[in-house]
Formats: C-alpha cells, structure tokens, sequence
C-alpha cells in the first residue's frame, strides 16, 4: 500500500482472474493508498506462472489490494496482516463481499509482533510494502528471513520510496519504477539484508 499522496481512492479494482473488474471500497485512513493499478499489473503478469494454488502474505495489508488480487487469479491461502482497525473492518467487509472466507484470512495484528510467533507453514509469495516513513521495512525483512516466513522456492515483492537505497543486496529478478515508488520481486533464495545505513 504505496503511501505517496494524501488523496485516499474510493475504490480498488481487482484486475484479473476470478473478481476481474470488481470495485472494493478502500478505508478512510490518512496516507493509506493502494498500490496503483499499472503496478499491479505488471507484478501479477510476472507473477503468473507463480500464482496458482500458492501460499500468499500481505503483511502490510492496506486495502488489500495486493493479497485479494493474489486471490482472484487462484492463490490456495491468502493472509492480509493489517493493524488499523479502519482498514481491519473494510478488509473484513470486502472478503465478506468476495465471499473469500475459504481462501483469505485477515489477522489484526502489528506486523512485527505477528512475526514473532513461528509460521504454520512458509509462504510462496510475500507481499512487503510498510508505510514509507514508519522505518518497518528492515526489520520485517530481517524478521521473515530469519523466522523461515518464506519457502526456499518462495518470492518476495517489496516497495520503497524513490531515491532510496535498495532494502536487498540482491540483484532483483524483476524491478519497476513508477512515480515516486520503486518495486522489485525476489527470489527468496537469493534475499539478504542491505547492511545498515549509518
């Protein structure tokens, strides 16, 4: 959920797959903001083959955006981790909507704490876009890598303000810049932590 503009939408749109052109009300929440449509698209095309009956987070989850689009183009489990009871209570309503209960779990929880406790099971696909100036992207990076989040064949999708330092080492398999957002997709595999910034 890309924070770069006050505006707050009134709708997401689920692109593809089976809610394809569904509009989903988005909470009322100062800086919250979906990650923008031609970026979704772009990281669901590379992700395609990928999708299918795979295990997802959204660990920031925002709108949702990210982890129902996951859904709609046949993920088996979706989690959407969200703290905000504004954005709680829309997510909630909205998988109502979908009628997505067998697939999309919301847990309200802080992100961090909730990583605290060992996973069920790893994820395929991880989905990590924290509000830009709320200094969450390291340690929740350093969080799932170190507390066996990701399957060693997963992915992870990060965003991050223009300008900055890259949060990986990694050379990414896929990367995008538009406007003030930067995003790439990983293979867990290849994921460490940049080094500090002093």
């Amino acid at each position: 959920m890309a924070r770069a503009t006050p505006a707050v939408p009134g709708k997401v749109r689920i692109i593809a797959g089976t809610w394809r052109g569904r509009r989903l009300p988005v909470a009322d929440v100062p800086g919250l903001r979906p990650t923008p449509d031609r970026v979704r698209e772009t990281l669901f095309n590379w992700l395609a083959p990928l999708i299918a009956g795979s295990r997802c987070l959204d660990l920031f989850a925002g709108t949702g955006a990210l982890g129902l689009e996951a859904a709609s183009r046949g993920a088996a489990h979706v989690s959407l981790v969200e703290r905000d009871p504004r954005a709680l209570a829309v997510l909630r309503a909205n998988v109502g909507l979908l009628a997505a209960g067998d697939t999309v779990q919301v847990e309200a929880a802080d992100a961090l704490a909730w990583l605290r406790s060992p996973p069920s099971a790893p994820f395929d696909l991880v989905f990590l876009d924290p509000p830009y100036d709320a200094g969450l992207l390291a340690p929740a990076l350093a969080a799932l890598l170190a507390g066996g989040w990701l399957a060693p064949s997963g992915w992870l999708y990060l965003e991050w303000p223009r300008g900055a330092a890259a949060p990986l080492t990694a050379t990414p398999w896929r990367s995008l810049t538009a406007g003030q957002v930067q995003c790439a997709l990983y293979r867990a595999a290849d994921a460490r932590p940049a080094p500090a910034q002093p």
